[in-house]
């Protein structure tokens, strides 16, 4: 604020001052929040999760955008609206950049065990995650944060591997 006066606006817009307080109240007043036990009508929409390779892509933002107006669009229709963030450690893409990471340090997948890759992957996620979901955040992408998944989560990953049982038992794959 010009001259320290919260009355005058300034000469010129400045978006860090201004966006980022406005989301976090938002986010912190829980609007962006699903509620189970509503009685309104339920949308949901699941976040194609981008994959931990460090930043978010063009095509990522496209695809973010087009559902956040969605389901802000849903909100105001009167619904209950879950639109659930995530985060994907098993894509080709993060694989490599995990992959390439190892090689800068002299070591090789191949001579890992399958648990001490993961716990690779988890430390790459755990750098580069952030980040990731901080761009969302400066975008303004209206998910509900207390929801927020990563695929190698103990329950998720223990839910893909009994839905591929049951597959496997019935004899579809």
């Amino acid at each position: 604020m010009p001259d320290g006066r919260p009355d005058l606006l300034s000469a010129t817009y400045n978006p860090v001052e201004v966006e980022a307080r406005w989301y976090d109240g938002w986010v912190e007043r829980g609007y962006f929040t699903a509620k189970p036990d509503s009685d309104k009508p339920r949308f949901t929409v699941m976040m194609p999760p981008p994959n931990v390779t460090g930043q978010l892509t063009m095509g990522h933002m496209l695809g973010e955008s087009i559902r956040d107006v969605l389901v802000r669009w849903q909100r105001m229709e009167g619904k209950d609206v879950l639109y659930l963030p995530g985060m994907d450690h098993a894509g080709i893409a993060t694989h490599n950049v995990v992959e390439r990471k190892l090689e800068a340090e002299g070591r090789r997948r191949q001579d890992m065990t399958r648990e001490e890759f993961l716990r690779e992957a988890w430390a790459w996620k755990q750098e580069y995650g952030g980040k990731i979901l901080r761009q969302l955040r400066r975008v303004g992408v209206s998910v509900d944060w207390s929801r927020e998944r990563f695929t190698l989560d103990e329950r998720y990953s223990h839910a893909v591997l009994l839905v591929f049982k049951r597959l496997y038992d019935k004899g579809l794959v």
